[in-house]
């Protein structure tokens, strides 16, 4: 892989971009490009870097996009001769066995607010394996958080959360630091279909104080209902460390569609 396809599927990956990678796996007689040679594929069906060109790229791309809607790689095998049931009309000679990899975006956490709150929840998101994203217009808060996160400054969070392509598992906890940013942020989030989780932390006053507001600007009951608010489970947290634990616990919980009841009460006898 190029330098340049690397940095481009490396800045995929961190801006949770869907693509797939494609590589030539083997190779017999005759083809177009070498074992080794690849091409990331997007979803959009653009691609970049090739293996070919031709109806044969034009094939892998195809598949690509069925692997990337079925979430599951591929090892496929393209005949480029005449003497295959399965050839396309390549007269090469030789047969080409493509890898087809779509690239795993883990689970997403998009923090509105870099406080002391989004500083432990992205630390803990992080450490489950987390993609994280913070969304803050005061630069100075987003150097305390870790370097793989995805950190936004220039864009307002309404603007961000409806130019955003939301991913199945995709999570956005509204954690700013007053009701009037969080309010118009959830005024977005909920104009958004396929957000898996919305959460908005705060007190019962504030939640209600919200929800009246944005009721009384025409959002529904039902609307309202996609946002868990107060966010959290209700273990007693105090410090920020333990609003992540409740946190991500409830995010976890919802997201595998989980039972949150104690895992004792699972065992007969017990």
């Amino acid at each position: 892989m190029t330098d340049a396809l690397l940095e481009e599927l490396l800045r995929a990956r961190q801006t949770r971009t869907p693509c797939v990678l494609a590589t030539v796996a083997a190779t017999t007689g005759s083809v177009p490009r070498e074992a080794g040679s690849k091409m990331l594929v997007y979803g959009d069906g653009t691609s970049s870097g090739t293996i070919g060109g031709g109806k044969f790229e034009a094939l892998v791309v195809e598949d690509s996009l069925a692997a990337l809607r079925a979430g599951k790689p591929r090892l496929k095998t393209y005949p480029l001769h005449e003497a295959s049931d399965c050839s396309f009309g390549a007269i090469c000679g030789g047969e080409a066995t493509v890898l087809i990899e779509p690239q795993n975006l883990n689970a997403s956490v998009t923090l509105i607010g870099g406080g002391h709150c989004s500083r432990a929840i992205a630390k803990l998101a992080m450490d489950c394996g987390m993609h994280v994203t913070v969304v803050e217009d005061r630069a100075e808060l987003l150097r305390d958080f870790p370097s793989s996160a995805l950190a936004v400054c220039d864009l307002a969070a309404p603007d961000f959360i409806a130019r955003r392509e939301w991913l199945a598992h995709d999570a956005l906890l509204l954690v700013s630091r007053n009701h009037e940013l969080d309010q118009q942020a959830l005024a977005a989030a909920l104009a958004v279909d396929g957000i898996a989780y919305i959460g908005m932390m705060g007190s019962r006053r504030k939640v209600r104080h919200v929800f009246d507001a944005l009721q009384a600007a025409g959002m529904s009951e039902a609307q309202l209902s996609r946002d868990h608010a107060p966010l959290g489970l209700d273990i007693g947290a105090d410090s920020p460390a333990e609003i992540a634990v409740s946190v991500i616990a409830e995010l976890l919980k919802v997201q595998r569609g989980r039972s949150g009841e104690h895992l004792r009460a699972q065992v007969s006898g017990v």
